[in-house]
């Protein structure tokens, strides 16, 4: 989950059209899983082909990715790659999460209440290799370039924001910052209409757009104070100091000036701190990559949906026709949006 600054930040409100032409690197598994918490029947169960196997991952690319396309917004989806050492203590974490929800949920479903069953269901989301493969067979056949990482793919997005190959990193997790990405959007896997978890109500979801240099500048710190008051509340890669939540950790930093004295000012020790800073301010990425969008594959696209996995042809086929009517609104258009 990554930790959580919003009690310190302030978004910008945005919408999709503000980011028309403009190269959004999405955090891969972190859509994804967004696809497969939300798109879901009312009971929590994840759409799923006649074989058993879940589509909600294919039904958020092809019925909400395709809205971003034919504004010209143009994604990358960057992919993870191994985890570092360190990832593994938050690893065994969500799995052991998941299935707590999923014992929850069944209990939701038996007792015949639908709004706990749901919440509970959103909880349980796995994205196994069969379906990662799925997603980038899709992406491709849409035309949309699909980036390997070779750790974090948080990492990568954020290395292509700050080296001129993205706008922004495109997550719902505050790391993205902490990896260096000059420009974050939140909320692109979410627009809409949302119900509030266990509450009776709905808001609105829009993207939201922070800048990491007006975040460092409101806070008064560096980049690398930033990354020092992750470590102080608990990242993915380490625990942090219990009862030290981003108001705190932004004090002691600025009343200490680095990690190692806001520690000994609190009689603290956080074990691997330099490795955990490391993966933050020097992540592994690939340097070499080149996105390229191409038009869409219709015959593709329709095999993977409709022949394989039972989509409905007039919808996909609504979903390409959007894609085609966007990209041929004017030449220049065209180009620019599928060169």
């Amino acid at each position: 989950m990554g930790i959580d600054l919003s009690a310190l930040v302030a978004p910008r409100p945005r919408s999709l059209e503000d980011f028309a032409g403009k190269v959004l690197a999405v955090d891969a598994y972190n859509a994804l899983y967004q696809f497969l918490a939300i798109i879901r029947q009312p009971d929590g169960t994840p759409l799923m082909d006649d074989r058993g196997r879940v589509t909600s991952h294919l039904s958020g690319i092809i019925y909400r990715l395709t809205n971003y396309l034919a504004l010209g917004v143009r994604p990358v989806f960057v992919f993870d790659g191994r985890p570092p050492r360190l990832k593994a203590r938050t690893l065994v974490g969500r799995s052991r999460r998941r299935e707590r929800a999923v014992r929850e949920w069944e209990r939701a479903v038996e007792a015949g209440d639908l709004a706990a069953a749901r919440t509970k269901a959103m909880q349980t989301s796995r994205l196994n290799q069969e379906m990662v493969g799925q997603a980038r067979a899709l992406l491709d056949a849409l035309g949309v370039p699909c980036v390997q990482a070779p750790s974090e793919g948080e990492a990568q997005a954020a290395w292509m924001a700050a080296h001129g190959l993205a706008y922004a990193a495109g997550s719902q997790d505050y790391d993205s910052l902490l990896f260096g990405a000059p420009v974050l959007v939140k909320n692109l896997a979410l627009t809409g209409r949302r119900k509030l978890p266990g509450k009776p109500l709905y808001v609105d979801v829009h993207p939201e757009e922070i800048r990491l240099d007006e975040v460092l500048g409101a806070l008064g710190v560096t980049r690398e104070q930033l990354v020092d008051m992750g470590i102080l509340m608990g990242t993915d890669f380490n625990e942090g100091v219990p009862g030290i939540g981003p108001k705190r950790s932004l004090a002691l930093l600025k009343k200490n000036g680095t990690l190692a004295a806001a520690l000994a000012d609190i009689g603290a020790q956080i074990e691997g701190a330099e490795e955990v800073r490391r993966l933050f301010l020097e992540p592994e990425v690939d340097a070499a990559v080149q996105p390229v969008w191409r038009a869409p594959d219709r015959d593709r696209v329709l095999s993977l949906l409709v022949d394989e996995h039972q989509f409905s042809r007039d919808r996909v086929l609504a979903a390409l026709d959007k894609l085609g009517s966007a990209a041929g609104k004017s030449a220049q258009r065209s180009l620019d949006l599928w060169s």
